[in-house]
């Protein structure tokens, strides 16, 4: 009756179904935080329906960090916030690792974070779903410190994709979709030692939403 009365208690403070019981959770005693980073002119909102997965799956609260920032400055201020940012959650945690789960240019910064400012040894697992990583021809249209920074052949991206593209011990993935047309080329997103994916035809936002993605998604930072 004990083991009964907790397994109903824990989905009301916010943890799911255990791991190990009957249900769906996918949470375990490996798992890590998750910062996730959105895109321009985005907000941590974005993330709500995968959130909301997460949450179904057994995921703390306090494991799912849907981060806001100013995505009109540079890339590399946003970095330097982020760092900050990672430091707070394995603070409020207690975790020794995070993982970093972005779309569209918040992979930019997330991976400026990890190659020049340390973030390598605090990040287990980082995803890129639509990230401009080679940079998009649609950034030729806006005119934030950001935006010139996404372009192809910018200064940012040549620094950022010099040596090694996926530097130190984070495992990297990236999803991509023909039929994005925020990311041109769609070859783009995809970087030398990741996990590249191509989805189905789906359009930049709903990377964001598809069911499929998030399960992939989920299975690769929790192996």
């Amino acid at each position: 009756m004990i083991v009964a009365a907790l397994t109903a208690l824990l989905p009301a403070l916010g943890f799911g179904t255990p791991a190990g019981a009957a249900g769906t959770s996918t949470f375990n005693s490996s798992s890590h935080p998750i910062l996730f980073v959105h895109g321009y002119n985005g907000s941590g909102a974005n993330w709500d329906t995968m959130v909301s997965r997460f949450r179904n799956d057994g995921w703390p609260a306090a494991y799912l960090d849907q981060w806001s920032y100013d995505s009109r400055q540079s890339n590399a201020t946003t970095a330097e916030q982020l760092a900050g940012e990672v430091d707070r959650l394995l603070a409020a945690t207690g975790a020794s690792q995070v993982d970093v789960v972005t779309h569209s240019m918040g992979g930019l910064s997330s991976r400026h974070y990890l190659k020049n400012l340390g973030g390598e040894a605090r990040a287990e697992a980082w995803v890129s779903l639509g990230g401009p990583n080679h940079g998009t021809d649609t950034a030729n249209g806006c005119f934030d410190p950001s935006c010139a920074e996404m372009r192809i052949g910018s200064n940012f991206l040549t620094a950022l994709n010099s040596g090694d593209e996926t530097p130190g011990g984070p495992r990297y993935a990236t999803w991509w979709s023909p039929c994005d047309t925020v990311i041109n080329p769609d070859t783009s997103v995809a970087l030398t030692g990741a996990g590249n994916t191509r989805t189905a035809c789906l359009g930049h936002n709903a990377l964001l939403t598809d069911a499929t993605v998030y399960a992939q998604v989920r299975s690769m930072i929790n192996s």
